[in-house]
């Protein structure tokens, strides 16, 4: 049982979309990332994915419509939604998923990351 600073681990981010496991609970991660810009468009078929604004400013893009997220909201993405984050200015996030999932879901690409990166 250690405390977590997130300021302390948001310092040691220097890039956007690339989330940062911080904690575990059960089968379950947090993870910390920095966004900015545009993500893709992507979905996660066997699990939901909740986003929890820390600071900034968020929109998620769903096929029908724009959900605003400001700091110190959240929303639960559930499985299978197709969906596209994305910040005008970089925004501090938190993730909260189950270990193993792929920050693009089933696609892969350039902005694809290594799974289970821990600061």
């Amino acid at each position: 049982m250690k405390k977590i600073n997130l300021a302390s681990k948001y310092n040691k981010i220097n890039e956007h979309w690339s989330p940062k496991v911080v904690a575990e609970m059960n089968d379950y991660q947090f993870k910390l990332a920095k966004i900015k810009n545009d993500f893709i468009w992507h979905s996660h078929e066997d699990t939901d994915e909740t986003f929890i604004v820390i600071e900034g400013k968020i929109s998620i893009e769903f096929e029908d419509e724009t959900v605003e997220l400001c700091e110190g909201e959240m929303i639960v993405v559930p499985k299978g939604k197709k969906h596209r984050p994305f910040a005008l200015e970089e925004a501090k996030i938190m993730l909260v998923e189950p270990k193993g999932v792929r920050n693009t879901g089933e696609l892969i690409n350039k902005l694809t990351t290594k799974n289970n990166e821990w600061i």
